[in-house]
């Protein structure tokens, strides 16, 4: 099959983030809007330019919400994609596709929740209440009390940890660096809160081998992008983080649910992050030397360490030890996460992920990486996954 994707044809011209809190005290609709203003007004942009808004299939607010939040005039295109922190990189493609194909011309992309004070993601379920899992997770998983995303992440990194010999030590090098980034990170709550090996290890366990500082944090807030043609963004405010390339990715066996028919397949590790990877990097022309820094989906330790190999940073097997090494700390060879991502800063599943790879191409992250003009990121890795390759100018 041919692939039709045509590099650097748009943009990410504005970024904007509500504030990241335990408690916001405040709707998802005004967190939404509060972030979608600032990203326009971030680009020198009015709300009247606004002619397309795009949703996560797990958002609250409605694209007609978010319009009517901010000001937009009239949308000539709106639309979703996930699930959940799947989606946030595929949303940005979608705005790509909007645009090329002359459905949009200034497209707000955004994800909004209140996910510590509201609906908390990462709670324990009762089987018989579950949605999104399908058939497979009431059935299969339920009554052996597999409830959690937390207690999926664990069987994953229980698994890797056998088959390679890593260990926690190596493990808590993940949560160590993003922790290291988020204390000279204004925005982060972890924000000059440091921690040591000591204190990741002397955290209680939640489900084994999976401690306290592995997990990421459940987060009230909302992350905006604006995405706009590169040929206009060269007359706006900012300089724009040019979108080279954009992949989705299922892998084989793509099952219904969330992340769970992940465990049924025949190698569990083998995470569609790896089939996005190829197809990001073929669409790109670009490969893992070339990338300056990665934020990479952090829900879990674990989960950042299997991208780490997934898109060719280091060899199978061996993230653990690259990790320990101090390659995913500025000054490391692929700086990771460097506004402290989900474990540090915030969960906003995935969107300020895209924020932070703005933030390095534009020069100006708060962990800046000297001369960056490569930025990698991801979007969760399983059930499906997403990514993007922002370059500079």
């Amino acid at each position: 099959m041919t692939d039709l994707w045509q590099r650097d044809v748009c943009a990410i011209v504005g970024v904007g983030e509500s504030d990241y809190s335990k408690n916001s005290g405040t709707s998802v609709t005004a967190l939404a809007a509060a972030a979608s203003r600032a990203a326009l007004a971030d680009a020198g942009l009015d709300p009247a330019d606004v002619d397309g808004v795009i949703r996560n299939d797990m958002d609250l607010v409605s694209c007609a919400a978010l319009a009517d939040a901010i000001g937009a005039r009239n949308l000539t295109y709106y639309g979703e994609a996930g699930p959940g922190g799947s989606g946030p990189a595929a949303m940005v493609a979608q705005a790509v596709g909007a645009i090329m194909s002359g459905q949009a011309s200034t497209v707000v992309v955004f994800r909004s929740l209140n996910g510590r004070s509201g609906n908390r993601f990462g709670l324990s379920s009762e089987p018989a209440t579950t949605t999104g899992g399908g058939e497979s997770m009431t059935e299969f998983f339920g009554p052996y009390g597999l409830l959690s995303p937390g207690q999926f992440f664990a069987l994953l990194a229980q698994e890797y940890m056998y088959k390679t010999g890593t260990t926690s030590e190596q493990l808590g090098h993940i949560a160590l660096a993003a922790r290291r980034h988020a204390n000279n990170n204004p925005r982060a709550q972890m924000y000059a809160r440091k921690m040591t090996l000591d204190d990741y290890l002397d955290s209680r366990m939640l489900s084994s081998p999976l401690r306290l500082f592995d997990y990421c944090l459940e987060t009230d807030g909302a992350a905006a992008v604006v995405v706009t043609s590169t040929a206009r963004a060269r007359d706006l405010r900012q300089t724009p983080a040019v979108i080279r390339a954009a992949a989705m990715a299922s892998g084989p066996r793509p099952q219904p649910g969330q992340m769970y028919p992940v465990l049924m397949r025949d190698n569990p590790l083998d995470m569609p992050s790896r089939y996005c990877a190829e197809t990001l990097y073929r669409r790109a022309g670009l490969g893992p030397k070339e990338v300056d820094s990665a934020q990479l989906y952090d829900c879990f330790t674990i989960t950042a360490l299997l991208q780490v190999e997934d898109y060719g940073f280091c060899d199978r097997g061996e993230a653990g030890k690259f990790a320990a090494a101090g390659e995913l700390e500025i000054g490391g060879s692929i700086p990771f996460n460097t506004s402290g991502g989900h474990m540090s800063e915030g969960y906003i599943h995935g969107m300020n992920h895209i924020v932070e790879g703005v933030r390095q191409i534009r020069g100006t992250s708060s962990n800046q990486v000297p001369g960056a003009s490569v930025s990698l990121v991801t979007s969760a890795p399983p059930p499906s996954t997403s990514a993007l390759i922002l370059v500079a100018a």
